[in-house]
C-alpha cells in the first residue's frame, strides 16, 4: 500500500488559454513560444508554435484544438498572458495546424 496522500494521485490539469476551461493535458494541444528577429526593426516577433508531441523546449500554453478557442485566445490576449510576453503573438501557423488536424463538424471544443 502506498503512503502517498490522495491529493498526490489526482491527475494534472491545464487551462485552455482560449475558453479558460480546465482539462487533462491529453485533451489539449500544447503550444510553445517561438521567436524570430524582425528584419524591419531591432525587435523580436513572437509566434505560437504547435507542439502536439509535447517535446519542444520553452514555455508552453495549452489550448483546445478548435478554431473557436484559437480565436478566443487571440481576442482575450490569452497567448500573451500564457507566454508572459508583451508583444503580439502571431498565431497563423497554429491556425493552419488546427484547421488541418481538427474536424469541428461535431461542434465540440475538445
Amino acid at each position: 500500500m502506498s503512503d502517498r496522500s490522495p491529493d498526490l494521485l489526482t491527475p494534472s490539469l491545464r487551462t485552455c488559454v482560449g475558453c479558460r476551461r480546465t482539462e487533462r493535458p491529453e485533451v489539449l494541444l500544447r503550444v510553445v513560444l517561438g521567436t524570430q528577429a524582425d528584419p524591419d526593426s531591432d525587435r523580436e516577433t513572437y509566434e505560437a508554435v504547435p507542439d502536439p508531441r509535447r517535446r519542444l523546449p520553452g514555455r508552453g500554453a495549452w489550448i483546445h484544438r478548435t478554431v473557436r478557442c484559437v480565436g478566443d485566445a487571440e481576442r482575450r490576449q490569452g497567448f500573451r498572458r500564457g507566454f508572459r510576453v508583451r508583444g503580439q503573438v502571431d498565431t497563423h501557423r497554429l491556425q493552419l495546424f488546427v484547421a488541418e488536424t481538427t474536424d469541428e463538424r461535431a461542434g465540440d471544443r475538445s
